[in-house]
């Protein structure tokens, strides 16, 4: 019998990982949602057998992984062998979703082009730049660049290839030259990367339905049936509860009887935010909970495969306050198995993890 909770734990990579780095991880998972970029990079560590925050940190602003718009649209790591043919797949329906505000912001094809050309020659010769610093040149151009339209400046560049990120300076983010900052690599066919996507997508989130992966893709029904029929036999399908679940190679072996796993997952970990339908790994008394008036926090505590808590995190100068709320009382075990989370958190951090435990929210 399939059960889902479970193999996702394989497939995610968040048991038995084989990865020794950042670029590993986002290889495997395709793209990894990446906004709340601590959160997104403590994702990467716990797939990998001891990452720490510094070593990922370093891989990023090496270059190794990119941060940039790839899906839906939002901010993703992607590694740079994957960064040209995801983008030529995905950045038309980008776009498309994006043409409202396009519009909105008076954003046509001669001021995209003429941002572009400034951008440019903002960041030739490896002169990586913050946001705040193009939108200076851009002004200065008589191209007015608020928050919001900037915004979407920026990621018309980054769909049409011309700009991903930068080194980090400080806190600060900086663009670079896609064709500076990325090697080149053969063009593949708008059918191989419909096969190549859904492949990635399966493999390391299955199992999951169609509907999940257009959810995470953002690509089209047509589409995403499309790269399925593309990829024949390499996957593996079930039906469970009355839909028709994906997934790459065997069944993990049942572990019921091993010892309780606990997970501190971010708020976008691509366990928790690459599928529409979230039942299989949270009930759905708890789902019905998830807002700010049953004092929810802001990530997932996931134990053994599902959600039965959430839990934030402060820092001081020495420490990581972890503030954790569950939804049920925990069995001693489950306790032990936050506990050692917990740890795993404040080693990646370098920090010592103080634990405070909240009342459990106990739904009706």
């Amino acid at each position: 019998m399939l059960n889902i909770a479970t193999h996702r734990l394989h497939s995610h990579k968040l048991v038995n990982t084989p990865f020794e780095n950042a670029t590993e991880v986002v290889g495997w998972l395709g793209a990894v949602q990446s906004q709340d970029y601590m959160g997104a990079k403590w994702a990467l560590a716990q797939r990998t057998s001891g990452l720490t925050d510094e070593v990922v940190e370093q891989a990023f602003n090496d270059g190794h992984i990119l941060r940039t718009h790839v899906l839906r649209p939002t901010w993703h790591f992607v590694t740079p062998a994957d960064i040209r043919w995801m983008l030529a797949l995905t950045a038309p329906r980008v776009h498309r979703l994006n043409g409202t505000y396009y519009r909105k912001y008076g954003l046509d094809d001669d001021l995209l082009a003429r941002s572009r050309t400034i951008v440019i020659r903002a960041l030739e010769g490896r002169q990586y730049r913050t946001r705040e610093e193009l939108a200076l040149l851009l002004d200065g151009a008589g191209i007015p660049s608020d928050r919001l339209r900037l915004a979407y400046i920026m990621m018309h560049a980054e769909l049409e290839q011309v700009i991903c990120s930068g080194p980090r300076q400080g806190k600060q983010f900086t663009y670079a030259l896609m064709d500076e900052r990325v090697p080149a690599a053969p063009a593949i066919t708008a059918e191989e990367a419909l096969a190549a996507l859904a492949y990635r997508y399966f493999a390391s989130h299955g199992p999951a339905t169609v509907k999940d992966y257009v959810w995470w893709s953002g690509l089209t029904m047509a589409q995403a049936k499309q790269g399925l029929h593309l990829l024949g036999d390499r996957l593996n399908h079930e039906a469970f509860a009355g839909q028709n679940y994906f997934f790459s190679g065997d069944m993990p072996a049942d572990d019921s009887q091993q010892a309780a796993t606990a997970y501190l997952l971010p708020n976008y970990d691509e366990a928790m935010g690459s599928y529409a339908d979230h039942s299989a790994i949270v009930e759905p008394r708890f789902v019905q909970m998830w807002n700010p008036n049953h004092g929810v926090l802001v990530h997932y505590l996931v134990i053994d495969g599902k959600v039965l808590g959430s839990w934030r995190r402060t820092f001081k100068k020495d420490t990581a306050v972890i503030q954790l709320k569950p939804f049920i009382p925990l069995t001693e075990a489950q306790k032990q198995a936050v506990d050692a989370a917990c740890q795993r958190f404040g080693i990646f951090l370098g920090l010592t993890p103080v634990l405070e435990w909240l009342t459990p929210v106990l739904p009706e």
